[in-house]
């Protein structure tokens, strides 16, 4: 991945946390995206989610910008079938939802931007899914 996707996206995400609502919004797309998602959020202390899914974010990012994956693994063993159980088809609809809240919330946004995210981060999730 070169340097310059890692860049546009850190540069993005920061334009992307200006308002708090894109936390809000984010996990408002990804629970409408099924039933299964949702259930997985009805005992969830949201404001703590959000402030969770923000460094999950960063941990991604940094990831891509050349930082160990140490952070990344332990976030997969959590998620993993002993923790929480998270499986590994559902970080689609994740990064879907993620994409999409992106497109909303980043005023300089166009499918170049989308497109670094993806390669960005894809490779960061791969860490956490293989921990399942």
């Amino acid at each position: 991945m070169e340097t310059t996707d890692a860049d546009t996206v850190f540069q993005s995400y920061g334009r992307c946390c200006i308002n708090e609502s894109f936390f809000t919004d984010f996990y408002d797309r990804f629970m409408s995206s099924g039933d299964e998602v949702r259930a997985m959020f009805v005992d969830t202390d949201m404001p703590q989610q959000r402030h969770l899914l923000r460094n999950g974010i960063m941990q991604l990012i940094l990831h891509a910008r050349g930082m160990p994956d140490t952070k990344l693994r332990a976030l997969g063993d959590s998620h993993s079938r002993t923790g929480y159980n998270i499986r590994p088809d559902l970080y689609r609809q994740w990064l879907d939802a993620l994409l999409d809240t992106i497109r909303q919330h980043d005023p300089e946004y166009r499918d170049a931007i989308g497109s670094a995210w993806q390669r960005a981060l894809q490779p960061g999730i791969e860490v956490i899914r293989g921990a399942y």
